[in-house]
């Protein structure tokens, strides 16, 4: 109940200060070019607290649902306004203060992740060192020559410090249909390998399977980091930093081979023999059977990790800090990378290249966001960055009542030199708003997806 609580608050947290961002760009703007606001609300629906400025006259609240948030501003297609407001009511505004009043909302956003990735930067980014774990046979980076235990130092000359800048790279390659150079270190020599991308889709199910790049692993028994509320695990009295030796007298020096096992038993009865502290005892326990990508496996409910001196994660581990007048330009380049890489990922999913189960919904959201949360802040603000990125891009598709509808019906009014019309607006209206409610319910099933493999 407790983990719930805190992805639950990391989710809201997080999701309200985007909002807050993204509304305050539209508002900040607005009353910059003088437009009349007259509320800021984030979320929607019934208010649940709020205020009223004496000064400005703009209600600020905070309503029941989350998910969003947005700016009203004194506008005649809305309702009557005073003849002595009408120079400040938006549809009365030239068209460049109204694209700039639209465009401010998901400008925020880009420079929310800018901000974040400074902090990011300056504060020191952390994370795996891009080290191989074993190569599967006949994958791609097998057929390259590379093998485990190689450490990646570059990518076509471009040097990679960690395992997520890698898999960011590899991406990237994909989508341009590029063979890259793979330098890595073996031993005491440095090899050059070209890895085959050119023929294998982007869409990450897809390309890292086939790459078969993956974390350098150290093997050792399994140990219990963390149990899942009424799993078998937590039912038999199993703790964090138990050590599980044995099943059934199968012994595992290798957290790998225990997952094996366990995926081969569904629904079967064991009996564990642990390590906890400097006793031995044993837990008898059922395993559960669940369905995972067509076939049944037996699961433990427990996150599992490596019995091994701490020392040698530390040795795998590579952190990066940087001045804060450097990390500027590295917070823009990263959120720019961010961005183009959203957007053509995107643009495949339109091609059908990328499948659509990539597009995550607010219960995946909410599980990154407890996840990252617990590791610690700078892992919680590059998941904000991410999430800051995607609003910005998803906020400036052409889709009416996205602010990049919006844009569209600008774009129309300058080459026509007269605004759209009421009712095409109208029209747009309704096409915007199936269009959302298909991307939330793909969303959703996603999320619902997820949670029935796994």
């Amino acid at each position: 109940m407790g983990e719930l609580l805190h992805t639950v608050l990391a989710f809201l947290f997080a999701i309200s200060v985007l909002v807050a961002v993204h509304e305050w760009g539209h508002y900040i703007v607005a009353r910059a070019v003088g437009v009349k606001v007259l509320r800021f609300s984030i979320g929607f629906g019934r208010k649940l607290i709020g205020w009223t400025s004496a000064k400005s006259q703009v209600e600020y609240r905070v309503a029941w649902l989350p998910l969003g948030g947005y700016v009203k501003m004194l506008d005649e297609r809305e309702g009557p306004v005073a003849d002595e407001d009408l120079h400040r009511a938006f549809n009365r505004q030239s068209l460049w203060r109204r694209v700039a009043v639209v465009v401010a909302g998901p400008g925020m956003n880009f420079l929310f992740a800018i901000g974040a990735f400074w902090l990011v930067f300056v504060i020191g980014v952390s994370g795996m060192k891009p080290k191989l774990d074993e190569v599967p046979e006949h994958s791609r980076a097998h057929m390259a020559g590379l093998r485990g235990g190689d450490l990646v130092l570059a990518v076509d000359n471009v040097p990679i410090k960690t395992f997520s800048d890698l898999r960011k790279t590899l991406m990237e390659g994909a989508l341009d249909g590029a063979n890259p150079v793979i330098s890595v270190q073996r031993g005491g020599l440095q090899k050059n390998l070209l890895l085959m991308l050119d023929d294998i889709s982007a869409d990450p199910e897809q390309l890292f399977p086939a790459v078969g790049m993956y974390p350098y692993r150290p093997s050792g028994a399994p140990v219990v980091r963390q149990l899942v509320s009424g799993s078998p695990a937590s039912m038999a009295g199993l703790e964090p930093g138990d050590v599980i030796l044995s099943a059934d007298g199968t012994r595992f020096a290798d957290v790998r081979d225990f997952v094996t096992w366990v995926q081969a038993h569904p629904g079967a009865r064991v009996e564990l023999e642990i390590r906890r502290g400097e006793q031995t005892v044993t837990r008898s326990l059922r395993l559960d059977a669940a369905l995972e990508k067509n076939r049944t496996v037996g699961k433990l409910g427990a996150h599992l990790g490596v019995d091994v001196n701490p020392q040698i994660w530390q040795d795998l581990r590579a952190t990066q800090r940087f001045g804060p007048v450097e990390a500027v330009g590295l917070a823009m380049v990263e959120t720019w990378r961010l961005t183009a890489l959203t957007v053509r990922m995107l643009g495949r999913m339109l091609v059908g290249d990328v499948s659509v189960r990539n597009i995550g919904g607010p219960i995946q959201i909410a599980e990154y966001a407890g996840a990252t949360a617990n590791i610690g802040l700078v892992s919680f603000l590059e998941f904000m960055a991410l999430v800051s990125v995607s609003l910005g891009v998803l906020n400036l598709l052409p889709i009416p009542i996205l602010d990049g509808g919006h844009l569209l019906y600008y774009l129309v009014e300058a080459v026509r030199r007269r605004p759209v019309s009421m009712r095409a607006q109208l029209v747009g209206q309704q096409v915007g708003i199936f269009l959302l409610l298909a991307l939330m319910s793909v969303a959703f099933y996603n999320d619902l997806y997820r949670l029935g493999q796994g």
